[in-house]
């Protein structure tokens, strides 16, 4: 026969203490002395006692547990930024839940539909390349509980963005390749209906400007960057002829590019020279060694995750909302190193 799971009640007649004191002793209320407090936690043990998080959960309308919506979990960057949320937010007491959208709004709208539902307290999320609409995150907002975006950055009222200067770090990209002595650069983009890939071709455009280049609308190849994306990318290159550099948005289609540079018989950095952005760990062990933008991934996970605490202690509407722009460092490698 199943033994039934120990309750307040079975403590408070074991210990002839009124069931409400109990309570406040197990919730650790200070209307309950330590010596009372200490004979009830040791008979709940004794009892083999567990506290009902689902009906605490109900009566405090919270759940202690926050979910992150990412991209993709296979991507090395949004890993890492799992790593430093899960470990600030772990040390505050909270759960993290993990969802990706695999780039899609469809899916993105399904994940945020749960986790309405399941009542998390706050959301940490990088939007999807396919998201312009963004009433399905306007339905959380309503429930006064805070959305933190990283990465890609989205401009919805009261919410906070934890990211780089993406113009910055693709403009030190691009001016690196002009110091090599590259003149006709071209540029890998993500979907220009996102405002992380829009900043870094707004870099890109500047870097050339400042050097008195050509800006070519043709020398923009637009895309998921995938890896397929990458090697299609680098032919339309090879058919234009003279593109002697190319900035990449990621270090997926870099990488792939210079895959394909490869089978066509093209020197990298000799004949092409190539910078990715994330700074991949894969980009230091290929062969040459991919010149990339790295970001603080950790750091960004943890400044995201203590700024949604933060939201998620106080009242929102009292708040001053910001935006978070961590530092970026260019790693140059073999791949753009022509002099």
């Amino acid at each position: 026969m199943k033994k039934e799971r120990a309750t307040i009640h079975d403590i408070s007649k074991a210990l002839g203490i009124d069931s409400s004191t109990v309570s406040r002793a197990l919730n650790d209320s200070p209307r309950v002395s330590q010596k009372t407090k200490g004979l009830i936690i040791k008979k709940a043990k004794e009892l083999g006692y567990q506290r009902n998080s689902l009906a605490s959960n109900l009566r405090t309308n919270k759940t202690h547990t926050i979910a992150v919506v990412i991209p993709r979990i296979s991507r090395y960057f949004f890993s890492t930024v799992i790593a430093g949320i899960e470990e600030t937010a772990h040390e505050a007491g909270y759960n993290v839940l993990i969802c990706q959208s695999l780039d899609s709004i469809d899916r993105e709208k399904k994940i945020m539909s749960t986790l309405i539902s399941n009542r998390v307290d706050g959301i940490i999320i990088s939007i999807s390349m396919e998201t312009t609409d963004y009433k399905h995150l306007e339905a959380y907002q309503s429930l006064e509980k805070p959305i933190i975006f990283f990465d890609r950055p989205c401009f919805l009222k009261n919410c906070s963005n934890i990211t780089i200067d993406n113009v910055h770090a693709s403009f030190m990209a691009t001016e690196h390749l002009i110091s090599q002595g590259c003149t006709r650069i071209a540029h890998l983009s993500g979907s220009q209906k996102i405002e992380l890939y829009r900043q870094r071709q707004k870099g890109y455009m500047a870097a050339l400007k400042k050097h008195n280049l050509e800006a070519n609308a043709k020398h923009i190849f637009e895309s998921g960057l995938s890896e397929e994306d990458g090697m299609a990318s680098a032919k339309k290159i090879l058919e234009l002829k003279g593109i002697d550099g190319v900035v990449s948005a990621n270090d997926t289609a870099a990488i792939s590019a210079m895959k394909y540079f490869k089978t066509q018989g093209v020197k990298v950095p000799e004949d092409i020279a190539v910078v990715g952005f994330n700074n991949d760990p894969i980009s230091a062990i290929i062969e040459p060694s991919l010149t990339t933008i790295h970001q603080p991934a950790f750091e960004i996970g943890k400044m995201a995750s203590r700024t949604l605490l933060e939201q998620m202690t106080d009242n929102l509407k009292e708040q001053q909302i910001s935006s978070t722009l961590l530092d970026s460092e260019l790693i140059i490698r073999s791949s753009s190193q022509k002099k």
